[in-house]
């Protein structure tokens, strides 16, 4: 396989051109959607798509391009791909609920307190995504593979 461009590896290089759209995506969601710019939204987890959905999926895509579905690389891409994706809908999903419910319990005790809650030591609630979240990521990164099937091989 030849040397890719951004990082000396095409499976990487594709890989992270459907990282990029993804979070790029929460960015313009912000502005078309919220009417404001947040940049921050770029390095945050959570919300539509998953990128860690379009991550591993366009990861497991390319190997399947490239190696073959009969191989060992491919195996261990598709046991990866599956724990996080599970991770990114099951576990993180949890942590981001329960952070929800401990900020409005830390506020409600401020609040009887007299005291103003300081929002800079919130937990932070958006980690993990909905089924769909991490669905519509999962094809993003497929599709993204196909689109640089060319580039692939």
């Amino acid at each position: 396989m030849n040397e890719g461009i951004i990082f000396n590896n095409r499976i990487l290089d594709i890989t992270f051109i459907a990282w990029f759209l993804a979070q790029f995506y929460k960015v313009l969601e912000t502005i078309f959607v919220e009417k404001g710019f947040n940049l921050k939204r770029f390095f945050e987890t959570g919300g539509m798509p998953s990128s860690h959905s379009s991550t591993v999926s366009c990861l497991t895509t390319c190997i399947g391009i490239v190696y073959g579905t009969n191989t060992p690389y491919f195996a261990i891409a598709i046991v990866f791909s599956g724990i996080t994706m599970y991770d990114a809908a099951g576990i993180r999903r949890a942590a981001g609920k329960q952070a929800r419910v401990v900020n409005r319990m830390v506020e409600e005790l401020a609040q009887r307190l007299g005291q103003r809650f300081n929002d800079e030591k919130k937990l932070k609630e958006l980690l993990g995504h909905t089924p769909f979240e991490v669905l519509i990521g999962a094809i993003l990164g497929v599709i993204i593979a196909f689109l640089f099937k060319d580039y692939l091989i």
